[in-house]
């Protein structure tokens, strides 16, 4: 999830804006949905300001952790500071355009390997293919967002998923069943042209899939319901074993809960 705070300026240029979505809010989302845990990911509008994001994990305590934005130019120092303070991965919006690039990922890896943090990643299909064998050779675990963007049309069959799921099988990759409304069309309540894809990729490597729940949806002008979301991710788990794994074991691993 991501938070939004007034008391914190926008990034020169930043895109993606969006009206407060406090740590507080949040809370009552969590109270519907039943969660206990926070991941706070710094969001574009920030750009490599991370001080909202560390804000809220003061704010929400030992029960958060954070991913964090930087450039090439950050030092050792602020790597260990954000650790110190919850943060355990880096973030590369490269969707929508943003301060980072896919040349930074790879010596910002090797960077932060020591901290046992992870890259998390939001390319195109074009751009992530392009950039697999980088992907595939990182000294850290790989988190793709909003399921890779692997096309619904062609789900399975498509090179994306075979190079996503070829990554998790080996425990390289998790992916992240979030942002469900970004390709459906069937849209909701039931998202049932995600459904095949979400399935397959929780069956294909059931250790490494998280959830999340993109609040506060930022792309969305009309704003899904956040407990039917999570209700179909509940039926694409299946099981209440993958459920688990889900909610609880595969972020605990990845996060350092």
């Amino acid at each position: 999830m991501h938070v939004y705070d007034d008391r914190f300026p926008w990034a020169p240029g930043a895109k993606l804006l969006h009206p407060p979505a406090t740590v507080a809010m949040y809370r009552d989302i969590q109270q519907r949905l039943g969660t206990t845990r926070n991941v706070v990911v710094t969001p574009s509008a920030y750009g490599i300001d991370n001080r909202c994001s560390l804000d809220a994990l003061v704010q929400l305590g030992a029960t958060a952790r954070g991913v964090a934005v930087v450039d090439a130019n950050v030092s050792d120092a602020e790597l260990n500071r954000l650790d110190k303070a919850g943060i355990k991965g880096l973030r590369f919006n490269l969707a929508i355009g943003s301060v980072t690039t896919a040349a930074m990922i790879e010596p910002l890896a090797r960077r932060v390997a020591h901290l046992g943090w992870h890259m998390q990643v939001n390319m195109s299909n074009d751009e992530l293919l392009a950039n697999r064998d980088m992907l595939s050779r990182l000294p850290v675990p790989v988190v793709f967002d909003h399921f890779a963007r692997i096309p619904l049309q062609d789900s399975t069959s498509h090179p994306v998923y075979a190079f996503v799921t070829g990554l998790m099988k080996a425990g390289k990759a998790c992916i992240k069943l979030s942002g469900a409304y970004l390709a459906s069309k069937a849209g909701a309540p039931s998202y049932s042209d995600v459904a095949p894809l979400a399935r397959a990729l929780i069956q294909a490597a059931p250790t490494q899939v998280i959830w999340g729940s993109d609040w506060p949806h930022p792309t969305e002008h009309h704003k899904p319901d956040d407990a039917l979301l999570f209700k179909r991710m509940t039926e694409w788990a299946g099981s209440d074993e993958l459920l688990n794994a889900l909610l609880v074991d595969n972020p605990a691993r990845l996060y350092h809960f």
